[in-house]
């Protein structure tokens, strides 16, 4: 109930009083200029004698927002199981990073980058040196300079991971895992993702920070979390369950960004963690990476060896999605007749004899039409509705966008 105090509005409901007869839609108009838009009367309220019926003021409903979480990976899947690389991809820019599908790019002409994985280091440690080949590009300091400029700010020159202390140590060298854009959309669904990875060691899973808040920072790249070892507990009550922080050498493990998609490792925490891996078959190499710069090591070839191992990337992005609710209303002396030229024979009876006494109509498509009776949107019903004199019909149509 709203109390209205505006002698203007007063006035002019004395005014319609003293005319004798009172038309209610200009009662309605006078109390709706004074009412806020969510207290204001329904006006107008009629029965349609067409095929089209215009929406009245309540029967919209704007600028309503839903978060809408899902599977990250391809086909909306929460987890992913099954690893490939490209050949042809590591040949043109192998040195850089690698690309991570879901199904054998080679036999699959659909395949789709998952995600990227990327080693970095601020010195060009991994990379070929300009000493040792005048063509050497220094992909591993291009790679951390890359992402520092992406995820840091300005005075911080280095990736920094906390120790069981809760100091800061600068660390030279990254893994980065790179979410390909298309797949976690808005962003990454925090406290909601779960990596294993699988080395000499064993398997460990690795998982955000945020379940428990314990790391909410806000960056020049949005929020910061710390990566733990620990475990989602997902299909239980139970919070998230963080075993460690820090790795045996008492660093961090790494960095994660939702609203960027990627996720920063310690290089020397996951290799001291997991131990070795067997990169496709070849010699066993600790996952912290070769500083040699006689040659390309492309170490990322390591980490990414060490995900397929661990068999196993869980994740769920979220969206802010806005919406338009309509309530479309068929009252019971609306739409009880078609014009479908089955509903009545060549002689202008009706096909079905019971709907001279009784004639219905079965609803399954709601159009939306502008004011020139385009038709801008459709939606189906699950199944047919029946509409007759007795039944009275309304239809919630939400689009989304």
């Amino acid at each position: 109930m709203a109390i209205i105090n505006d002698p203007n509005i007063t006035a002019q409901l004395q005014s319609l009083a003293q005319g004798g007869t009172i038309d209610s839609n200009d009662v309605v108009a006078l109390l709706n200029a004074a009412l806020p838009a969510g207290q204001q009367l329904q006006a107008g309220a009629g029965v349609t004698t067409g095929i089209y019926k215009r929406f009245g003021e309540f029967d919209k409903v704007n600028a309503k927002v839903e978060v809408v979480t899902t599977g990250l990976w391809t086909g909306d899947a929460g987890s992913l199981t099954s690893f490939y690389t490209s050949s042809t991809q590591v040949g043109n820019s192998g040195n850089y990073y690698y690309n991570v599908y879901s199904t054998n790019p080679l036999t699959d002409s659909s395949a789709e980058a998952q995600f990227a994985v990327a080693y970095g280091h601020v010195n060009g440690s991994g990379s070929i040196s300009l000493s040792n080949s005048d063509d050497a590009l220094l992909a591993s300091k291009a790679t951390y300079a890359q992402y520092k400029s992406i995820l840091l700010d300005p005075t911080d020159t280095k990736f920094s991971f906390e120790n069981g202390s809760g100091v800061a140590n600068d660390s030279n060298g990254i893994y980065a895992i790179n979410l390909n854009r298309a797949r976690y959309r808005e962003k990454m669904d925090a406290g909601n993702w779960t990596l294993k990875v699988s080395g000499s060691n064993g398997v460990f899973t690795f998982i955000d920070d945020s379940g428990k808040k314990f790391g909410d920072t806000l960056g020049k790249a949005g929020r910061v979390f710390k990566v733990v070892s620990g475990s989602l507990n997902l299909g239980t009550e139970n919070e998230a369950t963080i075993n460690t922080t820090t790795a045996s050498n008492n660093e961090g493990y790494g960095l994660f960004y939702p609203d960027r998609g990627i996720i920063i490792l310690n290089p020397t925490a996951i290799g001291d963690t997991i131990g070795d891996v067997k990169p496709w078959g070849g010699a066993s190499q600790s996952v912290s990476g070769s500083l040699s710069v006689s040659a390309e090591q492309q170490n990322h070839k390591l980490l990414v060896q060490a995900i397929e191992n661990g068999a196993d990337f869980e994740a769920r992005r979220t969206e802010n999605v806005s919406t338009q609710h309509f309530f479309v209303r068929a009252t019971n002396r609306e739409f009880n007749y078609s014009n479908n030229p089955t509903y009545v024979t060549g002689s202008g009876t009706f096909t079905e004899t019971s709907f001279e006494t009784d004639p219905k109509t079965y609803i399954t498509t709601v159009g939306l039409y502008n004011d020139s009776n385009e038709l801008i949107a459709v939606a189906k019903t699950s199944q047919p509705i029946e509409k007759s004199f007795d039944r009275e019909v309304l239809i919630k149509v939400k689009l989304s966008f």
